[in-house]
Parts: structure tokens; C-alpha cells; sequence
């Protein structure tokens, strides 16, 4: 089965050995993504902002797939304090409220302590 690698453009990508997503068949795996804005290579000090633009860096690699938010089935939030956690979900609802995809959140911490998420999903291709 052929794969298809998606970049955001991002430095870590190159500098780690990654990519933010692969296509492989009828799914998409999109990599831990952060609240990192990959134009500025900024982020934004608050765990709803970073949620925010977690997801639009997410939305950018699954549109590049040819897939969308729309049909993301599974997801994986990690964050470093896991009390925040319930801060995120008036923007997760406005992203997954109709989806609903599979979903877990570990408490773990991440590579830079600016980040106060990473979220990982799994897509399928031309589903919805």
C-alpha cells in the first residue's frame, strides 16, 4: 500500500524525523500535534489557545489528506496537567461535538513545558 507523507512546514518534523500525517489506504494518522502557530513557530501562553490552534494544524494535515475533522474516529489528548483538561472541552465540542470519535486524555509531560497539549487523531479518507 502506498503512503503519502503531509509536512506542516514545521522545524521539529526535519529536526526529530517525523511527519505530520500519513495517508496509508482509506486512513490518515496525524502525529502528536501542539497549539504550535508553524508559520511564527509562536504559542499562545493558554491551554484554550493552544487547544485552538492544535486543531487547525490538525485540520490543515487532514485537508491536505484529503480527509477532515469530520472524519476522525479516534483521538488522543495528552497533557501536563491533566486538571486542565475540562478547560478544553467548550473548544473541543465545537470541533469533535458532532463527530464524537473514540477519545482519551493521558496526563504526561511534553517535549517543551510551554505546551499544555498535544493532541494526536486517526482519520478516514472520503468517509463523510
Amino acid at each position: 500500500m502506498p503512503r503519502k507523507r503531509i509536512s506542516s512546514g514545521s522545524t521539529f518534523e526535519a529536526q526529530i524525523g517525523y511527519s505530520r500525517a500519513i495517508v496509508a489506504g482509506d486512513w490518515v494518522f496525524v502525529s502528536g500535534t501542539t497549539g504550535f502557530d508553524y508559520a511564527t513557530m509562536t504559542i499562545a501562553p493558554g491551554v484554550l489557545e493552544q487547544t485552538e490552534q492544535c486543531l487547525k494544524n490538525i485540520e490543515a494535515a487532514l485537508r491536505e489528506a484529503g480527509s477532515s475533522l469530520r472524519e476522525v474516529v479516534r483521538v488522543t489528548y495528552v497533557m501536563p496537567d491533566g486538571s486542565e483538561f475540562e478547560h478544553c472541552w467548550p473548544v473541543l465540542r465545537k470541533y469533535f461535538g458532532d463527530v464524537r470519535p473514540a477519545a482519551m486524555m493521558i496526563s504526561a509531560g511534553l517535549a517543551d513545558p510551554r505546551m499544555k497539549i498535544e493532541i494526536e487523531v486517526t482519520a478516514l479518507k472520503g468517509s463523510a
